[in-house]
C-alpha cells in the first residue's frame, strides 16, 4: 500500500466521518490508520503537528489537514454521484451553509454535549441557537429531499455527522421534536450501506505497521431519501 493515500482517521470523529464518506463515493483506495486521540501515535505526529483527525498524507508527501479538504481533493478526482453539483444550489452555496455548520452551530453542540468542558457556557442558549439552525435544515429538508436539492451533495454528507452527534445527546428529546424532515434525514442517511461502509470497527493502528485497505468495497453507494411517514 507505499503508493496509496494515508489517511488518519478516529471512527466517531465526525470530521473524519466526513472525509471517509468522500473518499467511499469516490472509490479513492487508500490505507486507513484508525487513531486512538488519547494515545497518538507517532507517525500522525511527524505528519501533522497539529495531531487531530483526519489526515490525508498524499503519495507526493502533500498533506491535507482538514476534512473539508479531503473531501474536495476526492470528489475532485471522481464525483460519480454529483456531490459537487447538487441541482438546486452551488459549490460556493454549499460551502456557506457548512461554514454555518463548523462554526455557530458547532460551538452551540459542544456546549451541549460536553457542559462540563465549558462550566461559563449558557447550556440552555446553547440548544437554543442550536434549535434555530436546525429548524433552518428542517426548512430546507421541507422543500426538496437533501439540503441543496434533489440528491445527496457534499452539504448533506458534511453536516450529517454533526446533526448526528446532537441528535445523540437525547434521544427521547430529538424524536419529540416537530421535525419529521430532518428526522427522516438523518435516520435514513444512518441506515444508508454508504453510512455503514465507513463505520466498520477497526483496531488502533501501531506506528511501524500497515493499517487497512479503505474502502472495503469500491463503486458509488447511494443513499435514497423517502418521505416522512
Amino acid at each position: 500500500m507505499s503508493t496509496l493515500p494515508v489517511l488518519y482517521s478516529f471512527r466517531r470523529c465526525p470530521y473524519a466521518m466526513r472525509a471517509r464518506l468522500a473518499l467511499a463515493v469516490s472509490g479513492q483506495l487508500c490505507e486507513l490508520r484508525e487513531v486512538v486521540l488519547k494515545n497518538k501515535p507517532q507517525g500522525l505526529l511527524q505528519v501533522s503537528p497539529k495531531a487531530t483527525v483526519p489526515v490525508l498524507v498524499l503519495p507526493s508527501g502533500q498533506v491535507l489537514e482538514q476534512s473539508l479538504d479531503i473531501m474536495r481533493w476526492a470528489l475532485a478526482r471522481h464525483d460519480p454521484a454529483g456531490w459537487l453539483t447538487p441541482s438546486n444550489s452551488t459549490e460556493a452555496a454549499m460551502l456557506a451553509l457548512v461554514a454555518q455548520c463548523d462554526g455557530p452551530f458547532k460551538q452551540a453542540l459542544d456546549c451541549c454535549k460536553y457542559p462540563s468542558r465549558y462550566p461559563e457556557a449558557d447550556t440552555a442558549l446553547a440548544r437554543t441557537q442550536a434549535v434555530e439552525w436546525l429548524r433552518g435544515l428542517e426548512a430546507l429538508l421541507a422543500r426538496h429531499p437533501f439540503l441543496c436539492g434533489d440528491h445527496a451533495a457534499l452539504t448533506d454528507m458534511a453536516i450529517a455527522p454533526f446533526v448526528r452527534q446532537f441528535a445523540g445527546i437525547d434521544g427521547s428529546w430529538w424524536n419529540a421534536q416537530p421535525w419529521p424532515h430532518l428526522q427522516a434525514w438523518l435516520a435514513q442517511w444512518q441506515a444508508s450501506s454508504l453510512f455503514e461502509g465507513v463505520m466498520h470497527k477497526l483496531p488502533a493502528w501501531v506506528d511501524g505497521t500497515e493499517g487497512v485497505l479503505f474502502p472495503h468495497s469500491t463503486g458509488t453507494s447511494t443513499w435514497q431519501r423517502r418521505p416522512p411517514a
